[in-house]
């Protein structure tokens, strides 16, 4: 079972989760800013990805 666990690919590190108690009111605005970023990039990633793969699946059916 190791050697399965070896090959299979790893996926990416997620964010960590941040210690929120420290945190100023600003410097958690500041925070939800960057995740909402992050996100608008990831959806932007996915949107692209989905693009390509409509245009792929609408040339192999016109064959």
């Amino acid at each position: 079972m190791l050697e399965d666990e070896e090959a299979a690919p790893r996926r990416p590190a997620r964010l960590q989760k941040l210690l929120l108690d420290p945190l100023g009111v600003a410097e958690l605005r500041d925070y939800i800013a960057e995740l909402r970023a992050e996100i608008a990039r990831t959806e932007a990633e996915i949107a692209r990805k989905d693009s390509h793969r409509s245009a792929a699946d609408a040339f192999f059916r016109r064959g």
